[in-house]
């Protein structure tokens, strides 16, 4: 019985499962892996559940718990709206703001699933009332969500840098955040220009009815629940950058103060915990953690490594990842796939780069979010303005998305390989 073989076999079929299927594939990967593992592999249901990456779950979970009362009480819908009436009526700056806004939030912990789901309702609308196209405000949105996204702060962050983690990487958190920023903010702004959006400025936003009322409308002052919480983002910003804090444990307790004060909905916050995201991340990662106990990880990498060299290494994972990511969940996923083969691949091509190796991963995987197949299109898409033509919408968006494969395998090549 060829278990490294069948170990692999049964990692390409939850993959596969998660491409073309809605099922969440992490409790298939934890069936895939007692099958694997105890019923073929001799070992202990005990072996099997050490393999659940505890430590990540819990800070996943204090992260998106915080967040989720942060999105509760209001507080970023509050930051919204005073944002983005930065603009003062010009038209090309307002996607741009939509942007530096999406990357914000995502940085300071909401992550890009959660901040595009706050801001694409309001960029959509407003795309639509000024006579801005649909497509370049969501290739905004989204390219500002992921360019933040790998924040230590956000899950998709927490995710990657607790899968490093787990392969020897650590105090490398800023690094990929960076490397990450990098890429997508220079794609993202660089579609925005060439697509057009440069002939938006010189444009300006009437008064009238050429504009949202969102924008438009009065603000009220802050609650001081909502001022609670934004105290509390900044201390967590403070504490988990500058104090070397844990990130979880820290959310914990900003998510209990903000319990006990009664300032945010407990009930509402905890449903809005993207729990399906968390079961497929922690799910996969026990599935992998058989493959490394079985052989499968070390067949996997020396398959990868036969489509690569050292030097090219970066745009076939991009590549890889992106094809995959488009039909599949990034963080449940992709990430947790193919970040750990990094030890595996520089073993076997005789050398290379963690950081760009996994750089190249992170990107690759989310530069094609913007696919309106992918968690972050949809919600563009699924907010268009009633006037917006969504079939082409669709059609555009995809196009985006499924070319991000080549363009992502271009960018981490020349970023992270030549340069």
């Amino acid at each position: 019985m060829n278990l490294p073989l069948l170990s692999v076999l049964a990692f390409a079929t939850a993959i596969l499962i998660s491409c073309i299927s809605r099922i969440n594939v992490g409790f298939l990967s934890i069936a895939f892996a007692f099958i694997i593992g105890v019923l073929l592999g001799g070992m202990s249901v005990a072996e099997l559940i050490a393999g659940f990456p505890g430590s990540l779950f819990l800070t996943l979970l204090g992260v998106t718990l915080f967040f989720s009362q942060a999105k509760v009480n209001g507080t970023l819908d509050a930051i919204t709206r005073r944002s983005v009436k930065l603009a003062r009526g010009n038209i090309g700056m307002i996607p741009l703001i939509f942007f530096v806004l999406a990357a914000a939030l995502s940085t300071v912990g909401a992550g890009n699933i959660a901040t595009t789901a706050l801001l694409a309702p309001v960029a959509m609308s407003v795309a639509g009332r000024i006579g801005v196209s649909g497509f370049l405000m969501a290739i905004l949105v989204c390219s500002g969500a992921n360019a933040g996204t790998f924040s230590p702060l956000a899950p998709p962050g927490v995710i990657a840098n607790g899968l490093l983690e787990r392969i020897g990487i650590t105090g490398q958190a800023w690094p990929t955040y960076f490397n990450n920023f990098l890429a997508q903010t220079v794609v993202g702004l660089g579609g925005y220009f060439v697509l057009g959006g440069y002939k938006l400025f010189a444009r300006r936003a009437a008064d009238g009815a050429a504009t949202d009322d969102f924008l438009r409308s009065p603000e009220d002052p802050l609650a001081w629940s909502q001022k609670f919480t934004v105290v509390l983002m900044a201390l967590l910003i403070v504490a988990v950058s500058f104090l070397r804090v844990d990130v979880g444990m820290a959310a914990f307790i900003a998510a209990a103060l903000l319990t006990l004060s009664r300032a945010a909905d407990e009930e509402a916050a905890v449903k809005s915990v993207p729990w399906s995201v968390i079961l497929m991340v922690c799910g996969v990662t026990v599935l992998i953690s058989i493959l490394e106990r079985k052989g499968g990880m070390d067949l996997f990498t020396t398959i990868l490594a036969r489509f690569a060299t050292e030097s090219s290494v970066t745009g076939v994972l991009a590549f890889v990842t992106g094809l995959i990511s488009v039909y599949s969940s990034s963080s449940g996923v992709v990430m947790p796939a193919f970040l750990p083969t990094i030890p595996g691949l520089i073993e076997k091509l005789g050398g290379g780069d963690p950081i760009a190796l996994a750089s190249a991963i992170n990107v690759g995987t989310f530069l094609v979010d913007v696919s309106p197949v992918s968690t972050l299109g949809a919600l563009c898409l699924a907010n268009a303005a009633p006037a917006e033509d969504r079939r082409a919408l669709f059609n555009k968006m995809l196009a985006w998305g499924l070319s991000m494969s080549v363009v992502g395998a271009i960018v981490c090549w020349v970023f992270f390989g030549l340069l």
